[in-house]
């Protein structure tokens, strides 16, 4: 199947029906990590979340949804979520914003990475280092930023209020959380991370995780073996 037929059918299944947003995932790398593309819909301005690689793919996205990105967010540093951050920035001549300082350590290392993982990885600097409270724009969308190590030390995620829309990278999964094995990682730190910052987001939110299908918190507070109120509660 080519790749706009792919990610045509992504975007027809994936996309989030609560105007003012929108959005897509598209399935990029050897680990199929979810780069997100959500876009104002009064003013079709868009941003890449979490461009790891397969631009083609990325791009014929991006011209199938008819929106103009200004701007790529990060939630975290490694390689598949950030390998090829750098390069479809200068094509696009955006900023990058995203994540959190503390992730320094893995961009620095997204080359040495990228060999390791068969994943072109380019080392930069985001234009934009994002702390708890900041927001990003994109046209007339606000969201809100939460830092949430755990996973990494510098993750963040993306949170729109009036869409009840949340990007949580690999904070959460449909059924699982993120590895915390890593260097930085924390498994404590991460579920505290859930605990405190998104589930007061609210029940209703659905969130597009790293990896996998997207969710809402209300399913994953009921049904997570890891973050289930049940199981917090044991």
């Amino acid at each position: 199947m080519g790749a706009c037929a792919t990610i045509s059918k992504a975007m027809t299944d994936t996309a989030i029906q609560q105007p003012p947003l929108r959005a897509a995932i598209i399935p990029v790398t050897p680990i199929e990590q979810n780069c997100t593309l959500i876009w104002c819909t009064e003013t079709k301005k868009a941003a890449v979340i979490d461009p790891g690689g397969d631009l083609p793919k990325i791009k014929a996205a991006i011209a199938q949804a008819g929106v103009t990105v200004e701007k790529i967010l990060l939630t975290h540093g490694h390689i598949d979520h950030a390998g090829e951050a750098k390069p479809l920035a200068e094509e696009l001549g955006v900023p990058i914003e995203g994540p959190h300082e503390a992730d320094r350590f893995w961009l620095a290392r997204l080359s040495d990475d990228g060999k390791a993982y068969g994943i072109h990885g380019v080392v930069f600097e985001p234009d934009r280092w994002l702390v708890e409270g900041d927001t990003v724009t994109v046209g007339k969308l606000t969201l809100d930023v939460y830092e949430t190590p755990g996973h990494t030390e510098g993750h963040v995620i993306f949170h729109h209020a009036p869409s009840k829309f949340a990007q949580v990278g690999d904070v959460l999964f449909q059924g699982s959380v993120g590895r915390s094995d890593l260097p930085g990682g924390n498994h404590q730190t991460l579920i505290k991370s859930i605990v405190d910052k998104l589930w007061p987001l609210g029940d209703d939110t659905t969130f597009i995780p790293g990896h996998g299908q997207p969710s809402t918190f209300a399913h994953e507070r009921r049904n997570n073996m890891f973050v289930s109120d049940r199981a917090l509660a044991e």
